[in-house]
């Protein structure tokens, strides 16, 4: 696989990685086993590029990563980790005595004397407008308990707002083909001032597999079942906010007009890879099949315009109106 400079990072990345939010087990139950047989796969398939967060299992998933990586120490791997979402969300919480201990922790779960990457993990707006907060994140850095920080974002603005930051190495956005407005004015700033862009919830929480029905149900522990209208966290995390029937059909419509060579979810994952400025993309995956599916996504040749077009006429009509306003 490619490999793309992760922003102000200078790191080298795969323009596929791998989210581990399902490694916690917040989609489902995931055994400890599995969770290596995925982190395995994905790294031989080139992948070099592992995203996680201290809230994902509280902490379940970065413990995972942590063994791999003990257990692979000559695997080249960027990893990066958020911080935030285990305190109330009030802007009070983001001070530096808790920075430290949150990513103290972070670093104990990965095994890692400096962490390659912190982000914020969608925080409070406010947050994003405070000198002390980015002042506290530099300290971090001169401390030598991180390399780089980034942040984490559901709304555009939030992203623009801290790309004007210069320390902002990247940002992370839901980007996908039921979530384009980060390519209005969000990916284009990055790109002038050198932010990486990690492309997270690239096939709408499984929508874009066209393997789901209207009549499908989730486990009571996956949060497809329980955030539907936005009970645990931002509704725009689940099915990108989107109506789910509705969803179910355009996700077969351009499944339709996916490659022979390449599945839904391929095709999914391949487009948002493929627009410029996107730096990774990084899907889930709990199984090592869907892990070694998703990395091949990253190589697909460019896919064919009536599928890229699709993608562009569908949203215009099926999801501008409600998702554009609000994300």
């Amino acid at each position: 696989m490619e490999q793309r400079t992760l922003g102000r990072t200078g790191r080298p990345v795969s323009p596929v990685g791998l989210g581990t939010w399902q490694l916690g087990g917040d989609w489902g139950d995931v055994s400890d086993a599995d969770a290596r047989a995925v982190l395995e796969a994905s790294a031989e398939a080139g992948v070099t590029f592992f995203d996680t967060a201290d809230v994902y299992g509280d902490g379940r998933s970065e413990k995972s990563i942590g063994r791999f990586r003990a257990a692979n120490p000559g695997t080249e791997l960027t990893i990066a980790t958020k911080m935030g979402r285990r305190a109330d969300q009030i802007p009070e919480n983001y001070v530096l005595e808790n920075f430290r201990a949150w990513t103290d922790r972070s670093r104990r779960n990965l095994g890692m004397d400096t962490l390659d990457l912190v982000q914020l993990h969608c925080p409070p707006t406010a947050v994003f407008h405070s000198d002390e907060v980015f002042d506290a994140l530099d300290t971090l850095v001169d401390d030598g308990a991180i390399v780089h920080y980034g942040v984490s974002v559901e709304t555009c603005d939030q992203a623009l707002t801290a790309i004007a930051r210069p320390g902002t190495a990247t940002v992370q956005i839901i980007i996908n083909a039921f979530r384009l407005k980060p390519f209005d004015e969000v990916v284009p700033a990055a790109q002038t001032a050198g932010v990486g862009i990690i492309a997270r919830v690239p096939l709408a929480s499984g929508l874009l597999t066209a393997r789901y029905t209207e009549d499908t149900e989730f486990a009571t522990t996956d949060h497809r079942h329980f955030n539907r209208a936005g009970e645990a966290f931002d509704v725009g995390e689940t099915f990108s906010g989107v109506d789910y029937a509705e969803g179910v059909r355009a996700a077969g419509e351009l499944a339709a007009l996916a490659p022979e060579h390449a599945t839904p979810a391929q095709a999914a994952i391949a487009w948002v890879a493929q627009q410029p400025g996107v730096t990774s993309v990084i899907p889930g995956a709990r199984s090592v099949e869907q892990a070694r599916a998703n990395a091949a996504a990253g190589e697909l040749d460019a896919l064919p315009e009536r599928y890229t077009d699709a993608v562009t006429s569908l949203y215009a009509s099926r999801f501008k109106a409600s998702v554009h306003p609000r994300w």
